[in-house]
């Protein structure tokens, strides 16, 4: 079939923070750079993140005494020791100036302000003093999981005013955008990664895009669960087209995190900063439950710790019943109406279209909700995929590996830009002396096999499986049975299903004439691999016979240090297949911060040293 092609040095596939941050560093050094993106790029879901970016700046009151070294500690704990402390120093120590290099570019972070103010804790009122020597510094407010204040944020719209910077940054570069297109395959040789096989969504003509290095970074795959805080654009297209390569293993794909205040029932995510400025959960009784389980840290506890205590009080009968199911209360009103509507004014505004509730007077419904994916594309420490050459991850879509088995609040935010400047960097170095042959031939036959397979659907002679049955009976079987808490008698059923559910997966055929920009072809395209994704994370879940972090197992309850501080590498290298291969590796090769207790959550621990059971 005849189709376009393009040449460049970089290609990004995704205009998030991520791909924009690597877009910038690359391009400034010279490097044609080209951004392709499924929707325009401040639309990426990347304009989403709310509360603030972690890095330790020490700027204010609550903050004094912070350092990249207490960062590092928090995050290697808020991994559950899961992490790649070699990645968490480099992110922990680039954070401050990546967030200043930031505001050089326009982000409008809030600002210190000298004097006397209040701050809430746990519903109290407490009173702070910020130095006048901090007067307008970069100013942070407290977030779970962390010994300092350390996000920094603007209002609750730290996201959008970060991608807005960032976009505007990539334009005053000419750096080449186009977007409304589909990453459908990776080009490659065995050996090098080559470029994408590309779809047009407007349109549906296939183009070649070939590249001297590829960056991958598409974020997550929240959309296996459909009571999930991610954009309906976050469906894993980026672990997709790697993973269906055979080469690249999915690192850790049971680490998935559920964060604690999806507002119910449309599960768009409320901000842990109304939980950082001093809100509080309540239960049906309007009684304050946190601290009952978690005296220390209560509400601030790590997310999958606070996750699992509302899901578990809920259980006892104390959830607030609604037509939509129970859920509990989030309680930000006694931080007063100017607070809210200044510093959490999103929060408001999303109350007000979607809820059609006043926060400033009445409760806020929530429940814990799918929310970010620990795991992805597993890298070395400079951004690079194990097993394909030339091809990069940053990101959400990687698994460098920051967070381990639960992400703090705000590290991921920060994590886009860190790694985006980080993987740039060694990107631009790379391309320095990278040399790439493309063989037309191999590229045909790469657009073919692609357009062989959409010709497939369209006629229907593989079957004639709908694939919006197939997705929602897929999502079904995630939230129900690979969610926040796991036994192996739910994941066993769980798998069995869902491979079922990928054999009538590989027999989708259309409904509609798939011509233009047609949803249901994009899906359809996308569906094998997604349950290709689906039974990576309820695989590697049955076979981690644990719990740490996110990953709770019910029958498995201790944290085994002895024969699990290891990382998950799952491969897909025959596509007839339908169970990945798993393998393993050490968490981290560096030890800095050896495990122990984390400080909060009510976890048994195995020790590295202690003795088999007979």
């Amino acid at each position: 079939m005849e189709f376009e092609t393009y040449y460049t040095d970089l290609l990004c596939v995704g205009a998030g923070l991520a791909g924009e941050r690597a877009a910038i560093e690359v391009a400034s050094q010279g490097f044609d750079t080209i951004l392709l993106s499924l929707v325009p790029p401040r639309r990426s879901h990347s304009c989403a993140a709310e509360g603030g970016m972690q890095a330790a700046m020490g700027n204010t009151a609550m903050s004094e005494g912070d350092s990249p070294e207490l960062h590092f500690e928090d995050t290697v704990k808020g991994s559950d020791w899961g992490c790649d402390q070699e990645v968490a120093r480099i992110f922990c120590d680039t954070a401050p100036i990546a967030a200043r290099e930031a505001a050089y570019w326009g982000v409008p972070w809030n600002r210190v302000v000298a004097g006397k103010t209040t701050y809430f804790q746990g519903g109290v009122s407490y009173e702070k003093e910020e130095k006048p020597e901090h007067h307008g510094l970069i100013a942070a407010r407290n977030f779970g999981g962390t010994s300092k204040w350390r996000a920094c944020y603007t209002a609750d719209g730290t996201g959008h005013t970060l991608l807005y910077a960032m976009d505007n940054k990539v334009l005053e570069l000419g750096i080449t955008i186009h977007d409304r297109v589909e990453a459908t395959s990776l080009i490659h040789d065995g050996v090098k990664s080559l470029g994408c096989v590309v779809r047009d969504l407007k349109t549906g003509r296939m183009r070649a895009y070939l590249a001297k290095a590829t960056l991958i970074a598409t974020g997550g795959y929240g959309r296996l669960y459909p009571e999930t805080t991610s954009n309906i654009i976050n469906e894993g297209g980026g672990h997709i087209i790697a993973l269906d390569t055979g080469l690249v293993p999915f690192g850790n794909p049971e680490a998935v995190q559920f964060h604690p205040t999806g507002i119910v029932p449309t599960n768009i995510l409320v901000t842990e900063g109304c939980r950082g400025e001093g809100g509080t959960l309540l239960d049906v009784d309007q009684h304050r439950f946190m601290p009952d389980y978690e005296p220390k840290k209560a509400e601030l506890a790590s997310r999958d710790v606070v996750a699992r205590w509302m899901t578990y009080h809920i259980a006892q009968g104390k959830g607030v019943p609604s037509p939509y199911g129970d859920h509990v209360w989030l309680d930000i009103r006694h931080l007063g109406e100017e607070a809210i509507r200044t510093k959490l004014r999103e929060v408001y505004e999303l109350c007000h279209n979607f809820l059609g509730i006043d926060c400033t007077r009445e409760l806020i419904p929530v429940r814990p909700a799918q929310h970010y994916s620990m795991g992805g594309m597993r890298t070395n420490s400079d951004g690079a995929a194990y097993g394909l050459e030339n091809l990069f991850l940053a990101g959400e879509s990687a698994c460098w590996d920051l967070h381990g088995f639960n992400r703090l609040a705000g590290n991921s935010l920060a994590e886009t830009i860190v790694a985006g400047r980080h993987v740039g960097m060694k990107m631009a170095a790379f391309l320095q002396s990278a040399q790439v042959n493309f063989p037309p031939q191999l590229v045909k036959q790469a657009v073919d096999k692609d357009a062989r397979r959409i010709k497939a659907l369209v006629d229907g002679s593989k079957g004639q499986e709908n694939v919006y049955a197939i997705r929602t009976a897929m999502q079904q079987e995630m939230m129900q049975r690979v969610g926040i808490f796991r036994d192996g008698d739910k994941l066993q059923t769980a798998v069995d299903n869902l491979r079922r559910l990928y054999a009538r997966a590989l027999r989708i055929g259309l409904r509609s004439d798939g011509v233009g920009a047609n949803p249901e072809l994009a899906l359809a395209l996308k569906m094998p691999g997604i349950l290709r994704l689906a039974l990576c994370v309820a695989y590697a879940a049955l076979m981690r016979t644990e719990s740490r972090g996110s990953h709770a197992r019910d029958d498995y309850p201790a944290r085994n240090d002895r024969d699990w501080l290891v990382r998950t590498l799952a491969y897909w290298p025959d596509l007839e297949a339908d169970l990945p291969e798993l393998k393993y590796e050490p968490s981290s090769k560096v030890m800095d911060l050896p495990p122990g207790d984390r400080g909060y959550g009510k976890t048994s621990i195995i020790a590295m040293d202690a003795p088999k059971e007979a």
